[in-house]
């Protein structure tokens, strides 16, 4: 990308957006065109094609997406699966439209099989069944990262695919019900510090094994996909290292300085049994994370004790 260049960051105000942004100004990209929702909402087709026929940026990072951790998935399916598929399909569709020289499109590792092989390659995309707690949100994903594919197939565009394992970081989501695993914890076990509480209770039974990707990390490895990577194959994101969701329980309440007791209720469902991406092709073109897990947690730590509207997000 030429620093004078156009560049579209779609959901600036997320955790992923964000951090995009932060990273394309530390490498001396200032050219950056950014709408808040209240000035672009990209729910709306005509609005989002008269945006790009009026700005044609040249690269756009599509972050934009509605999240949620299991349980708001679970509540929710059909809300999911519609807002994430009518926002992408309208940024991409509207980027090729308006002449966007590259698009990258940020998805999940919700996307592949449940019970896929370990460590999970780009390859095994569409093998199996998906994990059924988050479905939907995983099948508006995949038809976003295939969308770019066709695109591409057809058109001869240079669209490409990242697909982040799970990530926490600064800007993140910690509402105590909508929220992904580890900014729930984080606030949790601030919480029972602050009141005191002799112990807490977390979802499942702590067996699922997780990975965990700082989001600034990500968010280096986006911008250098932009300049250095073009194919149809998505590329997986993340560290290579998995820990138990107990060990990480144990790890937050260690950093946020929770001295209670920690207890599971195996009602709740765990998820996903396993979920580690395998990230040789990222390594392969010359990338590795630089934030270890519990030098990550202390930063998002500090970030949550500095968000003064945590509690109604």
């Amino acid at each position: 990308m030429d620093k004078e260049a156009k560049i579209y960051v779609a959901g600036h105000r997320g955790m992923v957006g964000s951090a995009i942004v932060r990273e394309l100004k530390r490498q001396g990209y200032f050219n950056i065109l950014t709408k808040a929702h209240s000035e672009l909402d990209l729910m709306r087709q005509d609005a989002v094609e008269t945006f790009f026929a009026k700005e044609r940026p040249d690269y756009v990072f599509l972050a934009a997406a509605k999240v949620g951790g299991i349980a708001a998935n679970a509540g929710a399916l059909a809300d999911f699966m519609y807002e994430n598929m009518v926002l992408e399909m309208n940024v991409i569709n509207s980027a090729w439209r308006n002449g966007c020289r590259k698009l990258e499109f940020l998805g999940s590792s919700c996307i592949y099989p449940r019970m896929a092989p370990q460590p999970i390659k780009e390859e095994y995309l569409l093998t199996g069944e998906l994990e059924g707690t988050n479905e939907a949100y995983a099948l508006a994903k995949i038809s976003g990262l295939k969308y770019c594919e066709y695109l591409n197939r057809q058109y001869g565009t240079d669209y490409i695919s990242v697909m982040p394992t799970n990530l926490y970081g600064p800007n993140d989501n910690y509402h105590p019900e909508h929220s992904h695993v580890l900014p729930a914890m984080i606030r949790r076990f601030h919480e029972a510090k602050e009141a005191g509480a002799s112990s807490v209770t977390c979802w499942g039974d702590g067996s699922p094994l997780r990975e965990f990707l700082y989001v600034d990390d990500l968010a280096n490895l986006c911008v250098f996909l932009m300049n250095s990577y073009s194919g149809n194959e998505t590329v997986n994101a993340g560290t290579g290292q998995e820990v138990t969701i107990k060990k990480l329980a144990e790890l937050v309440a260690r950093v946020v300085g929770y001295e209670g007791e920690i207890l599971w209720d195996a009602s709740r469902p765990n998820g996903t049994p396993r979920k580690l991406l395998d990230v040789s092709k990222a390594e392969a073109l010359g990338w590795r994370y630089r934030t270890e897990l519990e030098d990550g947690v202390r930063l998002a730590y500090e970030d949550f004790l500095c968000n003064p509207t945590r509690a109604e997000r």
